[in-house]
């Protein structure tokens, strides 16, 4: 199958410098103010033919995407390459294999592609159980619709696609609603799937991203080996990761902080899904609140969890996120009890690992903190980082003197 037959066209292009040359190190995005010359005029999802400006071979291919300012995704550096249903399934059974090392650890809820990382821009797929859900960031992907939930359904034994459309896809794409059921049935939405062997739930219609986070897998196990006989503090808990591996890792006592009722009640009943004799509390509030409270009433516990969301999705909102981690470190190791340890994580992928660490560094000298960096994590291996915009995941574990 040609590209035509995905109806789109070929454009040929010509960049400017900067973009040329961020092409040629790899990078797989190109935006607005590169693309110099388009030929004819592109629509989202026609093919980008992309010439050197001096010797005129071809150094590139990609696909338009005119509702993003990354203008072109690219899916090819360097030499020719046919794009074709053959090219992307290639693709997907390559990222496939590439996690089956995850298989063999009794995990049956991961990433299967990783967007631009698994040479797929714009593109996540995740895989619980039985159940394959394909979540679209940009329409460059509508028009492998046709093909691509049977080809997923027979590469994982999936009885279910599902299809989920990121805020700006549900604006842009009108021929599709989000939480579609693409191919085969789904009995029930809430769908149980393996972690390290644990049982968790994600509600693959109605969930967050595609249903559950996947990226703190391997943190959360680590979380579980540390937590016996501890008391456990985890703070932006949503449906428990941390909180389960801590209770099925023996902890005495775990309490789970979030803002959403509706998470903390998924977080119960993922307790509840795994064989466990520790007491878990549910602290439903501002998580700078909640924290604040705690530390007026003088609690203190063996290791504390704080995994916030992305505070700086933009440019402009780096100095406020950065405050924000700030005031939670500190919180954080006000809580932490003697000889505890203080996890501390960010996704937020505008801060870079060095100046999160760093700060981090800085706020528990400021508390006069003595202690040991006994580790630092980024993401797991179903979160292959690709390109230095591909890494956004930091975690590290703070040993309390």
């Amino acid at each position: 199958m040609e590209a035509q037959e995905f109806k789109s066209k070929r454009i040929a292009v010509k960049l400017s410098k900067a973009g040329q040359r961020s092409l040629k190190q790899g990078h797989p995005w190109l935006f607005k103010e590169s693309v110099v010359k388009a030929s004819p005029e592109p629509k989202t999802g026609d093919l980008a033919v992309i010439y050197d400006n001096h010797t005129d071979k071809l150094i590139g291919l990609g696909y338009f995407d005119l509702e993003s300012p990354i203008s072109i995704k690219v899916l090819q550096h360097q030499g020719p390459a046919t794009i074709d249903v053959s090219f992307f399934k290639a693709r997907i059974q390559q990222a496939y294999l590439n996690r089956a090392a995850l298989r063999e650890k009794e995990t049956s809820g991961y990433r299967l592609a990783f967007g631009e990382n698994d040479g797929l821009p714009g593109l996540i797929i995740d895989l619980y159980a039985a159940v394959a859900v394909v979540k679209l960031y940009s329409g460059i992907w509508v028009q492998h619709l046709d093909w691509m939930p049977e080809f997923l359904a027979e590469l994982t034994d999936a009885k279910a696609v599902v299809l989920r459309l990121s805020r700006n896809m549900q604006r842009n794409i009108k021929t599709f609603e989000d939480g579609t059921v693409l191919w085969g049935e789904l009995a029930d939405p809430n769908v149980v799937f393996k972690e390290h062997g644990l049982n968790f739930h994600a509600n693959v219609i109605k969930g967050h991203k595609t249903g559950y986070f996947l990226d703190h897998r391997h943190n959360r196990k680590q979380v579980g080996d540390l937590a016996h006989g501890k008391t456990v503090l985890d703070v932006f808990a949503y449906a428990g990761g941390f909180s389960v591996h801590a209770l099925v890792g023996g902890a005495k006592e775990v309490s789970s902080v979030d803002l959403s009722a509706q998470a903390l009640e998924l977080a119960k009943e993922n307790a509840r899904a795994n064989p466990h004799s520790g007491i878990h509390n549910c602290l439903q509030g501002d998580a700078f609140e909640v924290l604040t409270a705690l530390q007026e009433e003088g609690k203190r516990y063996d290791l504390v969890v704080i995994d916030p969301p992305a505070f700086a999705k933009k440019q402009d909102e780096i100095p406020r996120a950065k405050k924000a981690y700030a005031r939670l470190v500190a919180l954080g190791a006000s809580l932490v009890a003697p000889k505890g340890m203080l996890v501390m994580a960010s996704c937020s992928s505008r801060i870079g690992s060095q100046a999160f660490f760093d700060l981090v560094a800085d706020q528990l000298a400021k508390a006069g903190v003595s202690y040991t960096l006994w580790k630092q994590t980024t993401h797991d291996l179903d979160h292959p980082i690709g390109f230095p915009e591909g890494a956004y995941l930091k975690c590290g574990y703070y040993k309390f003197k």
